[in-house]
């Protein structure tokens, strides 16, 4: 048997996991046992928070095996939300970040996601939670404008923006960040969605502009995406969960979280982060 030193490294190395190893590699394990009994597994997450999983889903598994898959990202949002606010999840997948927003902070949602695959997995998972009537559920990609494209299907999280080699794809239907926006007033957006983050920035100018936006996490931060987000007075910065620091950042390199934190008003975000009260994930408080 191979084992997977990957997955397993990963672990080791997990902010959150580090500090109980023991109980992160009984929930490996636990997964890999269970995962190959039934097709799909009901998970306790987090307050109350379920996530219906199968094998294969990457992100969703890191969140079994670590409690926070992208401990930095999720953190920061545990922390940022408050139940008035707006998160709006581009690139949701099967909504891991919409169900921390809407069924643990109690904030509303937007989740934009264009495999009909993942919206199914989505609905479920908000449906299990109750959160149906919080989380806005949109079934299409985001660009610079208004269009069809063609998206690659069975990538798990790597799904993205087909190009003419990609023969495993859909017609699939783009919108802009704007007009989903509309005229809502968003705290936090989330972009990942592998490499197309420039389209989607190009498409939502005017959301970028609004001033009930605190922050963006993005996948990318190459200059078409950076250029027009700092133009907005965001700054890149690092959040460190159990301190609660934001830290300004020199350069755009990436950090262990492989996203970009942009902030705004930085002492406003301080102020949320610092008075938010601690929650429960896997065993520790953060």
């Amino acid at each position: 048997m191979k084992l997977p030193f990957k997955t397993l490294s990963y672990i080791a190395r997990h902010p959150l996991a580090s500090k109980r190893p023991i109980h992160a590699f009984y929930r490996y394990a636990w997964w890999q046992v269970c995962s190959r009994l039934q097709d799909e597994i009901e998970f306790d997450w987090i307050e109350g928070s379920k996530l219906l999983v199968k094998r294969g889903m990457t992100g969703a598994t890191g969140n079994i095996y670590c409690g926070l898959h992208e401990f930095a990202d999720m953190a920061f949002l545990l922390h940022l939300l408050r139940p008035d606010d707006l998160f709006v999840d581009v690139g949701a997948n099967i909504g891991s970040y919409s169900i921390l927003a809407s069924a643990v902070c109690g904030a509303g949602a937007i989740a934009i996601e264009p495999d009909p695959g993942k919206m199914a997995a989505m609905k479920r998972n908000i449906g299990l939670n109750g959160q149906v009537e919080r989380v806005e559920r949109v079934q299409a990609a985001l660009g610079a404008v208004r269009g069809t494209g063609r998206f690659t299907i069975g990538r798990d999280t790597m799904n993205q923006i087909a190009d003419q080699e990609d023969e495993a794809s859909q017609e699939v239907e783009l919108l802009t960040l704007d007009e989903v926006v509309g005229q809502k007033e968003p705290t936090l957006i989330k972009m990942d969605v592998e490499g197309y983050e420039a389209e989607v920035v190009a498409g939502g100018l005017s959301t970028l502009a609004s001033d009930s936006l605190l922050a963006i996490i993005s996948e990318n931060a190459d200059k078409p995406v950076r250029d027009p987000i700092e133009a907005n007075g965001f700054r890149l910065c690092s959040y460190r969960p159990y301190s609660r620091e934001i830290v300004l950042d020199a350069n755009s390199e990436p950090r262990s979280t492989n996203n970009f934190l942009f902030v705004r008003d930085i002492e406003a975000v301080r102020a949320r982060v610092s008075s938010a009260r601690k929650r429960e994930v896997a065993g520790l408080q953060i």
